[in-house]
């Protein structure tokens, strides 16, 4: 087994960073500074692998499909078995919202170019007021003056993934070469059914129905903006983003994803880890999967949760690694993408996914079984 369990981060973090070497991304071709009104391109998706039917655990199947058939709203579930190989879904080809789930492929591609040497994740890194965003951004509050707030590349990756900082997150964006660059890598690596929005701004402007205007990102401009369109304006947005969102990805890709990131196919073993571990620090969501995580289990996730209109919400996600205590470790993707159902019944949904792979891995034969190293 490649990673049977998460080491410490600060430790990985900080010997990595002291050994990484390399130019930066934006002094190379593919990592110019992004342009906010890039418009997106739509990039060939590869068919779909075969899915593994011999062993397909048939109890789990029906666990997975009879919570989906329960739950009122458009959403999706994939299970992938990292080890065994097996799939499970209900509504996981369709194209869900992503909302923060995306920073994950932000980080991806951030790691790849240091598996380039063309990273490093302890080079200074400055986040200025003009770098700020919308939302859930912490990092606003030590950005002070000219001088902005100095972080490293690293720092922007674990406030990012931990807190779900969406100006960290674009900021690291920025770093790795914009939107395009992000879709790239995607391709590069044949993920599969998955989108990259525009960057934070854009995306969650037009969302609202907005155009972004930096005075957005200043006290609570966006939300002040936001009250001053119609309900008829905000549904006709909302209406627009569910029904292609510009970074909806399949439950199922991602679950495939995250599944071939932990047999390392995707990243070097120390960027995998480092990955992993930084997920595993996820601060997010503890009403989502991590409820749900039996005594020994491990999880390594990133939440993702998108606007409110009404009792009405447009994304509202948890994907991550799980692993039992005998080293099984499974893939799990549970997107909402339109509901109004309240948000006690999404995070039981999500718990119970959790829950359902976990009493399947209990009671599975061969249960007791633990992987080589």
């Amino acid at each position: 087994m490649l990673f049977p369990r998460a080491a410490a981060l600060g430790l990985v973090i900080a010997t990595i960073m002291g050994c990484s070497s390399g130019s930066r991304p934006g002094a190379t071709a593919a990592a110019a500074p992004a342009r906010e009104d890039a418009p997106e391109v739509s990039i060939a998706i590869p068919p779909p692998a075969p899915r593994p039917t011999a062993n397909v655990p048939v109890r789990l199947q029906a666990s997975i499909e009879a919570l989906a058939r329960n739950f009122e709203g458009r959403m999706g579930i994939a299970v992938r078995a990292v080890d065994e190989g097996w799939t499970v879904e209900a509504g996981g080809r369709q194209r869900l919202p992503q909302q923060s789930v995306s920073k994950l492929w932000v980080a991806i591609t951030l790691l790849d170019l240091r598996d380039q040497g063309k990273a490093r994740l302890d080079e200074p890194i400055t986040v200025r007021r003009e770098d700020l965003t919308l939302f859930h951004q912490p990092i606003a509050y030590l950005v002070k003056g000219e001088e902005g707030f100095q972080t490293t590349v690293g720092g922007l990756l674990t406030r990012a993934l931990t807190q779900s900082d969406n100006t960290a997150n674009d900021r690291l964006l920025t770093y790795v070469g914009g939107p395009e660059a992000v879709r790239r890598m995607i391709a590069a690596k044949r993920l599969g059914d998955i989108r990259f929005g525009p960057g934070e701004r854009l995306l969650q402007a037009g969302t609202a129905g907005l155009v972004w205007q930096p005075s957005y990102a200043v006290g609570n401009g966006f939300e002040i903006a936001r009250s001053r369109l119609t309900l008829e304006q905000r549904t006709a947005a909302l209406d627009r983003y569910v029904a292609d969102p510009p970074d909806g990805a399949a439950p199922l890709a991602i679950a495939d994803a995250l599944a071939r990131l932990a047999r390392g196919e995707l990243l070097s073993e120390t960027s995998t880890r480092i990955l992993l571990d930084t997920m595993a620090a996820s601060r997010t969501g503890h009403a989502r999967l991590r409820a749900a995580m039996p005594a020994g289990w491990t999880l390594a996730h990133k939440t993702g949760t998108g606007q409110d209109l009404g009792g009405r919400n447009a994304g509202f996600n948890d994907v991550g690694l799980i692993t039992a205590p005998d080293g099984r470790r499974y893939a799990l993707a549970v997107m909402i993408g339109d509901t109004r159902r309240p948000i006690r019944e999404r995070q039981q949904l999500i718990q119970n996914v959790a829950a359902a792979v976990a009493d399947y891995s209990s009671s599975a034969p061969g249960a007791a079984f633990t992987l080589a190293n």
